[in-house]
């Protein structure tokens, strides 16, 4: 497994020690160790694409389960929020359903030997979806960061769905029975 894989998989190792900073009541200083948590494993995401590309070190198994990985960092936030109450579980459900339905695509491709990358509008999404999980996570009690933390939320949910469209748009050809 090279540098950029490892660097990966430590993103989808933290996201359970994230989760339980998020929401274990009663750990000191819990909300800001997860904030400090989810900035860790996001970046690592834009550490592990700089490796990959510059070294050349890009494979399939990169391509698959870097974007897995993200969705799995988001998704866990994102199901975070909705126990705190402080997304709505809507928007968190069609959010997800997107990822699933992504996922469902690359499956097919890949038996069909196709590896799908993510697109420029998937990255896009990923890394809204990342700010405003730390916006949201930070918690900061004023007007402008709950109205940035609100403004966020449906930009995110605005780029879920665009990147959804997009990506059946580019990649429909491989429903059918997976040849490309």
């Amino acid at each position: 497994m090279n540098l950029p894989n490892k660097i990966t998989m430590l993103r989808v190792l933290l996201i359970p020690f994230f989760v339980v900073f998020m929401l274990v009541p009663g750990i000191p200083a819990g909300k800001y160790i997860a904030l400090a948590i989810f900035i860790v494993a996001s970046l690592t995401d834009t550490l592990d694409g700089y490796i990959a590309r510059k070294y050349d070190l890009i494979s399939n198994f990169g391509k698959f389960m870097d974007p897995l990985a993200d969705k799995l960092l988001v998704s866990a936030a994102l199901i975070s929020f909705v126990a705190l109450g402080t997304m709505p579980a809507w928007v968190v459900i069609i959010i997800i359903s997107r990822e699933f339905i992504i996922s469902g695509f690359r499956l097919v491709a890949s038996d069909a030997r196709v590896v799908i990358a993510a697109s420029w509008w998937g990255k896009i999404k990923t890394i809204t979806q990342m700010i405003m999980s730390i916006v949201l996570i930070m918690d900061i009690d004023c007007t402008f960061m709950y109205v940035l933390g609100q403004v966020l939320i449906y930009l995110a949910l605005a780029l879920t769905v665009i990147s959804l469209v997009d990506y059946l748009v580019k990649n429909w050809q491989v429903m059918n029975d997976g040849n490309m």
